[in-house]
């Protein structure tokens, strides 16, 4: 029989789809959104800004909660064309400029992801990334797609685990990424911290 242990795992976003990505491997996070201003800093490579916001949204929530034992994870994704991050549009016509922007073109998701200790002695860090192809679509898809108001908080104006899968052609790389969070990163990422993730997960059969 699969063993498990107990472990507080604390969410530092508010974000639907990374609470579900960790449901779904058999983890009960705790949420906490961390409430940090995601700035972008002048001469950071878009990796380093993801990375460094994962990092200070984890730290945030380090900082504000008393959870002695917990790990606490922070993740940030952006969706980069020409070296320019997009980030989540404004308003629906800032999500028609990036979708026309995306279409036809191959784009980079990032995703900075890092974990901390509530002792704050312990942090690993990570990026993943992940190549997207948009399919070539026409103006009436991009306003269909606008007028859904899925693109409105998602970076780079549209979510692959939504609707917004009709535009893509392919991916290379990691899907969860793309929603959010790389799964597939964090059994190492916890290894560092000294916690093997496959004894955390709960297994229905159990």
């Amino acid at each position: 029989m699969h063993q498990t242990t107990t472990l507080r795992i604390i969410l530092a976003s508010a974000s639907p789809r990374r609470l579900e990505l960790l449901r779904r491997l058999g983890l009960a996070p705790e949420t906490r959104a961390s409430g940090l201003d995601e700035e972008t800093r002048e001469g950071e490579t878009p990796a380093e800004t993801v990375r460094r916001l994962a990092f200070e949204k984890a730290k945030a929530v380090v900082q504000e909660l008393n959870a002695p034992g917990a790990l606490v994870l922070g993740a940030d994704t952006e969706v980069v064309c020409d070296g320019k991050m997009l980030g989540k549009p404004a308003d629906a016509d800032e999500a028609g400029e990036m979708l026309r922007m995306l279409r036809g073109r191959t784009h980079e998701v990032l995703t900075g992801v890092c974990i901390q200790g509530s002792d704050g002695g312990r942090i690993a860090t990570a990026v993943g990334r992940t190549l997207v192809r948009f399919r070539r679509f026409d103006d009436a898809t991009v306003d269909w797609y606008v007028a859904t108001g899925e693109p409105l908080d998602k970076a780079g104006g549209y979510g692959i685990q939504g609707l917004g899968a009709v535009l893509v052609e392919a991916i290379q790389g990691s899907w969860t990424n793309v929603v959010g969070l790389p799964v597939e990163i964090l059994p190492d990422l916890f290894e560092e911290l000294g916690q093997n993730l496959f004894d955390l997960i709960h297994r229905g059969d159990d």
